[in-house]
């Protein structure tokens, strides 16, 4: 069956002049226009496409990427805007559109909003929507803590990031749990603080509840002394957590308690410039 919306595998059916025509099942044939047609295809060969309506309103293929597919999240920016609404940029020729009854602000040109894409019942085309919580589901958040998520950055608030959580449930990232800047539309692994007796879902970027992840940056934090000139590195306490990001790609959090272990074991010694192989 042939999904609007989404990517599938179509066979060439036969090839004309203007393109290539695929075998669409009881819909009959659909167009993959000649621009698109992969070098070399000929009658017989599997294409994988993406299926959405042309400006006619017919049944189109196409082998370029879209930035989303139906019944999904993205972030998506603002092209141009009429008297309908907002045509927002998904990659491909045709722009995605967001009727004006489906922002909760007033859409404009090269901003951009998160998005959830869907087949509008009525008139078949596929939209966008920015009233989001009208897609988030109001079941139970099926998780345990430290479980691995996958999310998408929606909302900065004043206590931290409005996230969707497998795009199905809102979940939030407060400040302190934040250690590497964030903008709306970031995707990105996430693990589970906990769900509250509220549903409300609490999240962090890295399960730092295991004794390991401590273990395996401290092992990593000494052999990188081991490596630097002088067996020194100019990091500390008072080294700012984007800082520690960039560097080690782990949070200040874990890396003051990768030092605090090392320093326990007399491994390291603590300076005002940084930390510095203990001397023997």
């Amino acid at each position: 069956m042939i999904q609007l919306g989404k990517r599938n595998d179509m066979k060439v059916l036969r090839m004309v002049d203007f393109g290539a025509y695929l075998d669409a099942g009881d819909i009959g044939e659909i167009l993959l226009p000649s621009r698109y047609v992969p070098d070399g295809c000929k009658v017989g060969d599997e294409v994988n496409v993406f299926i959405y309506l042309d400006s006619e309103e017919r049944l189109v293929a196409t082998t370029q990427k879209s930035l989303v597919e139906v019944n999904h999240f993205a972030c998506l920016e603002v092209k141009w805007v009429n008297e309908h609404g907002a045509f927002l940029d998904w990659g491909l020729m045709k722009d995605l559109f967001c009727p004006f009854k489906e922002q909760k602000q007033k859409m404009q040109v090269g901003y951009k909003y998160v998005v959830y894409a869907y087949i509008d019942a009525v008139t078949y085309r596929i939209v966008a929507s920015a009233k989001l919580e009208k897609f988030i589901s109001n079941e139970r958040p099926p998780y345990s803590k430290g479980d691995e998520v996958d999310i998408i950055v929606c909302q900065r608030t004043d206590l931290g990031f409005k996230v969707i959580v497998d795009e199905k449930f809102y979940g939030m990232l407060f400040d302190k749990d934040v250690f590497k800047p964030l903008r709306k539309g970031d995707r990105m692994k996430a693990y589970i603080k906990q769900v509250r007796p509220d549903d409300k879902i609490d999240l962090v970027l890295q399960n730092e509840s295991g004794r390991e992840l401590v273990e395996g940056f401290a092992d990593r934090l000494l052999q990188e002394l081991f490596a630097s000139e002088g067996g020194c590195l100019p990091y500390h306490d008072k080294t700012d957590a984007d800082e520690i990001y960039r560097v080690f790609g782990v949070s200040k959090k874990t890396f003051k308690r990768a030092v605090g272990d090392l320093y326990k074991r007399n491994l390291i010694a603590l300076t005002e410039s940084g930390i510095e192989l203990r001397k023997k």
